[in-house]
């Protein structure tokens, strides 16, 4: 199937041929002719399959369709929600290179930006706006923005609002637009939430699925390297030294946890930068700049600033610290293995991460392959029992918090501190 047979306009069709693309990919072979047909579309796929374009070369095709040139100011006739400033950016890049050869205009309204910049954006006017929730009920409450002639609205990462708890503003923003409209979800999970979710905001969809829920994707070679936490760093910089990596995104579980991790690589004399959510837009635009043309090798982000980067061709990708939720790990190894592409998941694990390692395993429905020989003394990633529940004393009758500990896992025979765990001389 060619893009051609989906009756995109030649402005479109031209756009995508100079991108290079000529086979749409299965999501948006599925996607494209029902939006065209004006459906409601719920679509689950995993990273990296094409869902960007799925909903931008529609979404452009229809609005195009109806362009009153003369309409002054113009008015905003589509609203693409996002999660975050990244993926906000860079959906709001792909509606500028597939509209190049079209008269729409688009703004992007996110946090971490001007406000009065973009509110003197919004009042030269547009017809399509990217916007995190956030940011927009900032404007919604400043009266600069008009959305009661929306007439179509897309949800993307959907799953991944709900998590960060936006969906107070979403339903605020919902009563804002017309019930007449085209609405799309489109999430890399559908849950039991998602699902609610959509009752809530489409009319009748069509749901598309392109894989199995929480799958990976199978061109993404996946490792376990179960080492001691005090050893995270050093085998981390071994392997990006000795084989040579250009370019490695590395996910952390917190902020400070990535500026600290930056610091350790920089002083082991690797390039690095980190991303997280306490940086100013312009930081996180710079650091994920200098990712992209190999300024910086490795790129140290939290899940919240990841979400949504869009990096060709990425080789590697890194657990240093295990997600809490599990679902994270298909998005966050979802970063690698874009669009065909082959790539590597490395996640480094320690006893105490054993039971996240184990959740993990679970949702996938498989065990993740294990290196045999890290280099350093082995440990056990075995969970031990899982944490008992609270029970009142017969005795007192008061809560016994004797057995509430999270489960842990047996560690190797390796002391802590020194040099105790390392087998050989690898690392620094």
């Amino acid at each position: 199937m060619s893009f051609e047979q989906f009756g995109l306009s030649e402005a479109l069709l031209k756009a995508v041929i100079d991108q290079g693309y000529t086979k749409p990919t299965p999501v948006q072979q599925q996607s494209i002719p029902l939006i065209l047909a004006g459906k409601d579309v719920l679509a689950g796929a995993q990273t990296g399959t094409g869902k960007t374009a799925s909903f931008t070369l529609p979404l452009l095709h229809r609005l195009a369709e109806n362009f009153d040139i003369k309409q002054k100011p113009r008015i905003i006739r589509a609203l693409i929600l996002v999660p975050t400033r990244e993926l906000a950016l860079q959906v709001a890049e792909s509606v500028k290179v597939y509209g190049c050869h079209l008269p729409l205009r688009a703004e992007v309204v996110v946090g971490g930006a001007s406000i009065s910049q973009q509110t003197r954006n919004l009042r030269h006017g547009c017809d399509i706006v990217v916007a995190t929730p956030g940011r927009l009920i900032d404007h919604i409450n400043q009266r600069n923005i008009n959305l009661s002639q929306i007439e179509m609205l897309v949800l993307d990462e959907a799953d991944r609002m709900l998590d960060m708890g936006f969906l107070p503003d979403i339903r605020k923003i919902m009563a804002l637009i017309p019930k007449q409209r085209q609405s799309l979800l489109f999430s890399a999970t559908v849950s039991n939430a998602i699902r609610s979710l959509a009752v809530q905001l489409l009319n009748n969809p069509v749901e598309v699925a392109v894989s199995r829920p929480n799958a990976t994707a199978n061109n993404i070679t996946e490792q376990v390297y179960g080492i001691a936490r005090e050893y995270k760093r050093e085998l981390l910089s071994y392997m990006i030294g000795s084989n040579n990596w250009q370019q490695v995104l590395i996910f952390v579980r917190t902020r400070h946890g990535a500026d600290r991790l930056e610091q350790q690589l920089i002083a082991d004399g690797i390039r690095t930068t980190a991303l997280h959510g306490d940086k100013t837009q312009g930081a996180r635009n710079k650091a994920l700049e200098q990712f992209k043309n190999g300024k910086v090798i490795a790129l140290v982000a939290t899940d919240v600033a990841a979400r949504g980067l869009d990096i060709d061709d990425l080789p590697h990708v890194v657990n240093f610290d295990l997600p809490q939720v599990a679902e994270d790990y298909v998005h966050r190894i979802g970063r690698t293995g874009r669009a065909g592409a082959s790539g590597t998941a490395i996640s480094l694990v320690c006893p105490e991460e054993a039971y996240l390692l184990a959740q993990i395993e679970a949702l996938l429905k498989r065990q993740l392959p294990r290196v045999a020989d890290t280099g350093y003394e082995p440990v056990s990633l075995k969970v031990l029992d899982a944490p008992k529940k609270h029970v009142p004393n017969k005795t007192t009758g008061k809560k016994d918090y004797r057995h509430s500990k999270k489960p842990t896992a047996r560690t190797g025979t390796a002391k802590p501190g020194g040099n105790a765990g390392r087998r050989n001389s690898r690392g620094r």
